[in-house]
Order: C-alpha cells, then sequence, then structure tokens
C-alpha cells in the first residue's frame, strides 16, 4: 500500500501517537480523517493541516457516534483505505489496595468498553468501507492497525483493566485477519513500550528519565514518530498480517 494519496482513518488522532500517525499520513501525501472526542484539539489539529485532514467527533465506546462518524469520514475523503486504532485509557488501581478496598467495577468495565468494545466497533465499520475499494496489487483493499500494549503481554500491579483489554487486542488479531482475508483485508497490531504521550506529560522529569531507561537500547521513551514510523512500515509491506509487533527497545519488564 502505498502511503501517497491513502486516506486512513485514526481514532485518538488528536495527540499522541493517533496524532503522530496523522501527521505521518498527511505529511507523506496521504489524507486523514481524525476521530476524536467534542473536547479534545482534533478540529484545531485538522485547520492546522488543511484540506488533507479532517475532524469527526465520536466516543468510540458510543455505537451511534462511531457509526456516524466513519460513515461520514469515507463519504468525506470518497473511501477508506487504512484503520488506526489509537483511542484508549489507562487507569491503574490494585483489585484490593492496601486498605482493603476494591477496584472500581464500573472502572474495569469502561476501560473494556473503550480500548477494545470500541475499537473492534471501529475495525468493523472501517472494513465494511475498505471492502468496498477496487483491489489493488496482491488483491489488497485495506488495513487496520489496532494498538495493543506490553501490559497486554506482561501487565503489572495495578493494570488489571488495561492489561486485559490490550491482551485481548492481541489475541483477536489473528482471527480478525483470517475474517478480513477473504475481503483483501490485512490486520496488524503494534504492541508499544513506555511512550513519551499525555499518559506521561505530568510526570516530573526525572520520573520520566527513569521510565525511559527501562528500555534496554536506545535509552529514552519512545515517541510517536517512532509509532507512525511502524505504521508506515505495515502499510507498505503486504506480507505483514496477523502478527503483533513489538515496540518497546527489548523491553521486559519484570
Amino acid at each position: 500500500m502505498e502511503l501517497k494519496d491513502t486516506v486512513g482513518l485514526v481514532t485518538g488522532g488528536a495527540s499522541g501517537l493517533g496524532e503522530g500517525v496523522v501527521s505521518m499520513l498527511t505529511g507523506g501525501g496521504g489524507r486523514a480523517a481524525i476521530l476524536d472526542l467534542a473536547g479534545s484539539r482534533g478540529a484545531q489539529l485538522a485547520s492546522e493541516l488543511g484540506p488533507s485532514a479532517a475532524f469527526f467527533e465520536a466516543d468510540v465506546a458510543e455505537p451511534e457516534q462511531v457509526e456516524r462518524a466513519v460513515n461520514a469520514a469515507a463519504e468525506h475523503f470518497g473511501r477508506l483505505d487504512v484503520v488506526v486504532n489509537c483511542a484508549g485509557v489507562s487507569p491503574a488501581g490494585r483489585t484490593l489496595d492496601r486498605r482493603g478496598e476494591m477496584a472500581s467495577l464500573q472502572t474495569f468495565r469502561r476501560t473494556l468498553e473503550i480500548n477494545l468494545v470500541g475499537l473492534y466497533d471501529v475495525c468493523r465499520h472501517g472494513a465494511r468501507h475498505m471492502a468496498r475499494n477496487e483491489p489493488g496489487e496482491d488483491g489488497e483493499r485495506g488495513l487496520i492497525v489496532n494498538t495493543a500494549s506490553i501490559a497486554g503481554i506482561e501487565g503489572q500491579s495495578g493494570q488489571t483493566a488495561y492489561a486485559a483489554s490490550k491482551g485481548a487486542i492481541i489475541a483477536l488479531t489473528l482471527p480478525l485477519a483470517r475474517d478480513l482475508a477473504i475481503w483483501g483485508i490485512r490486520v496488524m497490531a503494534i504492541a508499544p513500550g513506555i511512550m513519551d504521550t499525555q499518559m506521561l506529560a505530568e510526570f516530573p522529569p526525572e520520573q520520566r528519565e527513569a521510565m525511559g531507561a527501562l528500555h534496554l537500547f536506545p535509552k529514552r521513551l519512545g515517541r510517536p514518530a517512532d509509532f507512525a514510523r511502524l505504521v508506515a512500515a505495515i502499510m507498505e509491506n503486504r506480507l505483514l498480517n496477523g502478527e503483533v509487533v513489538r515496540l518497546d527497545a527489548a523491553t521486559r519488564i519484570a
């Protein structure tokens, strides 16, 4: 899949990893549908990028909003070629804290609704539009790239909700690729390590530096541009399908 003239829909596209992908798409001659919350800077980002980008408001946990936004994006640009799911939340809390208080079931459920159910909803709507594309080389019609996490493989204390949602995304990758293979749509997942996004923005510099040092090499936090470059590589290599790629500088957290 060539980057130039490609139309990508990016959830969580107004900040962090999603914004990195939006910048990669538009900077490479493609177009980007930014799907994010009403209170995000999605409209501002689209205005800054010009006609190659457009903002579509949606909470991925709300099925009606997802359907409306994906349909509007496909209509606006005439088609969809790539869906990159970056929207997500990462609440923290032990199942039983040191006072014996239980974690919130509502928080656990909401995390799964956003990170997993909402992601799958975007995938199915995006696939419906991509299936209408004229097949390109090798019969390819589209690509889905989902954001997992190394927490889905080796989650830490306090990450039960987040790790469960990301582990499910990892498990989803191969069967979803099998489902969509007849339509010429590939499915991949990226499992980032410790990334320099808004989730870490409020951490003090010394703590951010210590977290970056957990990476084996290079000793720094991952950047949205690192993530975006991997998405671009997946787009270009059609043999990549049904796989989860770790983007973590060889980090293995005990």
